[in-house]
């Protein structure tokens, strides 16, 4: 185990329930430095639940969660300094043209405006969003969302990235892009953990994968460790289940 203070992200004991439902089971979970790592499970199984407890966007029954050795729920400050959040479904400010987004993100920061202005300006340029001009984030496209929400989250110069299903309703132009940016991200030392269902994505850009399942984690590793000899996708339906035949059930196909 790296321990916490060494690790990106470390999740000890996280649990929560709404109501009857145990949503996340007392999960553990290291994400090493410099790592680009992948949360897969289908859907139901718990991953945004977990991300947003280890983010402190949602408080956990149980269990604590460290970003870079820092307590995310005793020292939420230092710990949210170092993290830049996508999160899935999250409203953004959406009656604002995606500067002005990212000049509101920046002040609520306390970041100097010279360099917001010119950070905003890069990223913006770099997402491909500098064309959008006056448009309001309320009429951008799925893909252009996803940037503008990126670029948010990166707008600080966060050591860590969470991003829950970023490539959720993307199209393909746009996924290339945000691919290539996170690629760099983490070739110049961030950290990167995502969730997703989609094997292909995960195969292609994740050193490590833990599958969630039910709340619990059934794998976890390197992307190697967990595949094996196999392909992810034959781990993944294998570890979580639920594939059923198709024989007399639809002989009127």
């Amino acid at each position: 185990m790296i321990g916490a203070e060494h690790a990106a992200l470390a999740l000890r004991g996280l649990g929560k329930r709404f109501d009857a439902k145990v949503a996340v089971a007392r999960v553990d979970l290291e994400v090493p430095a410099g790592s680009f790592y992948g949360l897969l499970g289908p859907n139901g199984a718990g991953k945004t639940t977990t991300l947003s407890m280890a983010v402190g966007l949602l408080r956990p029954d149980a269990g604590a969660a460290w970003v870079l050795g820092h307590d995310v729920w005793a020292d939420p400050v230092r710990a949210k300094q170092l993290l830049g959040v996508l999160p899935d479904g999250v409203r953004l400010f959406d009656r604002l043209s995606g500067a002005e987004l990212l000049a509101y993100h920046g002040l609520l920061r306390g970041m100097e405006q010279a360099v917001v202005d010119q950070r905003a300006g890069e990223l913006l340029d770099v997402l491909a969003l500098a064309d959008a001009g006056r448009t309001l984030v309320v009429d951008y496209s799925a893909g252009m969302k996803k940037k503008i929400g990126l670029a948010c989250a990166l707008l600080h110069g966060p050591r860590l990235l969470v991003l829950d299903e970023p490539f959720e309703a993307v199209d393909p132009v746009s996924a290339a892009l945000i691919r290539d940016i996170l690629q760099r991200y983490v070739a110049g030392g961030g950290t990167v953990v995502f969730s997703s269902h989609v094997m292909e994505v995960v195969e292609r850009l994740c050193s490590h994968v833990a599958i969630l399942a039910d709340g619990t984690i059934k794998r976890v590793g390197t992307l190697d460790q967990v595949r094996g000899d196999r392909s992810l996708e034959e781990v993944f339906v294998e570890v979580v289940g639920g594939r059923t035949a198709t024989g007399e059930e639809l002989a009127w196909l």
